[in-house]
């Protein structure tokens, strides 16, 4: 799934993308109303977590906006505030869920993975990923090229997910220390270096066209170069 955590508690919002991606799954955060508001029109989530108390736009404005833009993307609402009438509001607004503060992230995994299968009609949930003749499949972890089977390791192959999400555009090493490694700096290691090195070894080295090109002093891409 891709997650966007809308919380301005920044602390709980690392938490909850560490979290997340361990559970195999993809998260962003935002840490105000109108920053969450813009990336959960653009971004293409499967599931929107959003806290009821933001900067800049509360929770309850944020899900009105979204939806008074025909956005269907299940949200399910975080707050302090749990009393009957307070989740009736947040219901009403146009929330899918409700979640009252504290609460055990097994639970909150488990509603999110109940609204991500409620997805409406016409929106289903992309699972494969292809760039040319290679395929990464995000369900049963399996990626091929020209029907051969290619093994990778649990961070070659979150590596390897997110360039095909991003697939034809310049992935940074930042995006990648945020998104893979969930580092929020360049701690001068070259890490990625060594894992894009033996990603590419399995991806391109057996085979005739190169997907996987480093964009110098800009970052990585993949792409179809045939194209």
């Amino acid at each position: 799934m891709r997650i966007l955590i809308i919380e301005d508690d920044r602390d709980a919002a690392a938490y909850l993308i560490k979290a997340f991606r361990e559970a195999g799954h993809v998260a962003d955060a935002a840490h105000d109303g109108v920053t969450g508001y813009d990336m959960a029109l653009e971004g293409g989530y499967d599931v929107a977590i959003v806290d009821r108390m933001l900067p800049k736009m509360d929770g309850l404005t944020l899900i009105g906006a979204l939806r008074g833009q025909k956005s269907e993307t299940p949200v399910l609402i975080v707050s302090a505030l749990g009393q009957v009438d307070d989740r009736v509001k947040g219901l009403r607004a146009g929330g899918d869920d409700y979640l009252a503060k504290p609460y055990a992230f097994s639970e909150l995994l488990a509603r999110v993975e109940t609204l991500a299968r409620r997805r409406p009609a016409g929106a289903p949930e992309e699972t494969v990923y292809r760039v040319g003749d290679l395929t990464l499949d995000r369900l049963s972890h399996k990626v091929t090229r020209r029907g051969e089977e290619i093994v990778l390791q649990p961070r070659e192959f979150r590596l390897l997910e997110y360039l095909m999400q991003n697939a034809g555009k310049v992935v940074t090493r930042t995006m990648l220390l945020e998104h893979v490694w969930d580092y929020h700096f360049d701690p001068q290691t070259n890490v990625i270096d060594v894992h894009v090195s033996r990603l590419r070894a399995k991806i391109d080295r057996d085979f005739d066209a190169p997907l996987l090109s480093t964009v110098r002093g800009a970052g990585y891409m993949i792409r179809d170069g045939s194209r």
